[in-house]
């Protein structure tokens, strides 16, 4: 049962490591440029993520997916992590540009990204119903709350309609919520658009998980090793490390479990860096906070799985 379970846990998560690694070595030998990952990127973002969103909501069953009570659990853990760092940041972190990076490295996992692929992985395709719309009210509060935070440190006003806006016209979360408005009204979309779209969606997670590797730059860690260590430590480590036993305590199980792990245990989102960039947060040490998170998630990630898969919850 042991090497079983520790089987598993490597399957699931080196697929998402070689991917990365994949997007690394193509930028070190030169097919990727400054300019070209961040225009994948955004294509990724703003096109196959969607895609992919509405995708896995549109083929999902409403009534057998809608847990509300994983729903307020998930929204519970988000608040209560943001708002007990916006408290605990400060005390340790005296730069005001770097508290609301911290702040938002450590609530805001890269859900979107590692939630789909792992619960796939563990319990396949017909469990992707269930994050797909995790993700559809997780990542509407992210931005949210990310905005509120990096506002609030810049020292500025807080702009509510601008906040508003942002939130509305995100393509994931446009993307969501077609899908969501398909699927509850009972929309059949044709044979060969279904097809396409699908086809679509594939190209989401591999694409993405390629152009994060291409992202890294590894010669600025010593910097910021002090805030590294503190936002690694607090995303990988300290978040799972509080809300899985109370997950586990409260009887989420199975799939429910895998995603409140996935969603506890991501590294950083990898959109944190241009919203640090355009709020005037320190984007370097975004960036940075996002490549030592993702590193180190893959070593993470397969224990937190491993352990939980060993103790028979999933």
């Amino acid at each position: 049962m042991f090497m079983n379970n520790l089987i598993i846990s490597f399957n699931v998560i080196m697929p998402l490591f070689i991917n990365i690694i994949l997007g690394y070595f193509i930028r070190k030998i030169g097919h990727f440029h400054g300019d070209t990952v961040k225009k994948m990127n955004n294509v990724t973002f703003k096109t196959f993520f969607p895609i992919l969103l509405f995708n896995n909501v549109y083929s999902t069953s409403f009534k057998g997916t809608f847990n509300s009570r994983l729903m307020i659990f998930a929204i519970s853990i988000v608040l209560i992590s943001c708002v007990s760092l916006c408290i605990i940041i400060p005390l340790i972190e005296k730069d005001n540009r770097k508290r609301g990076v911290i702040i938002q490295t450590i609530f805001r996992s890269n859900f979107i990204l590692f939630a789909l692929p792992i619960t796939i992985s563990l319990f396949g395709e017909e469990s992707s119903g269930v994050a797909a719309l995790l993700i559809a009210v997780i990542i509407p509060l992210f931005n949210f709350l990310a905005v509120v935070v990096l506002e609030i440190f810049r020292g500025g006003d807080i702009n509510i309609r601008k906040i508003i806006v942002s939130i509305i016209t995100n393509p994931l979360i446009l993307g969501c919520f077609a899908g969501i408005i398909a699927m509850v009204i009972g929309i059949k979309l044709p044979q060969v658009l279904e097809k396409t779209i699908d086809d679509l969606s594939k190209v989401a997670t591999p694409l993405a998980l390629i152009i994060l590797g291409a992202s890294f730059r590894l010669n600025k860690i010593k910097k910021y090793t002090r805030q590294l260590l503190i936002g690694a430590i607090g995303r990988l480590i300290l978040i799972p490390g509080i809300f899985l036993p109370i997950a586990i305590g409260l009887g989420f199980r199975n799939v429910e479990l895998a995603n409140i792990m996935v969603l506890v245990s991501a590294p950083t989102a990898t959109s944190a860096f241009i919203m640090a960039e355009e709020m005037g947060g320190d984007g370097e040490l975004a960036g940075q906070l996002i490549v030592f998170t993702s590193v180190f998630s893959m070593i993470t990630m397969f224990l937190w799985i491993f352990l939980i898969k060993e103790c028979g919850y999933i």
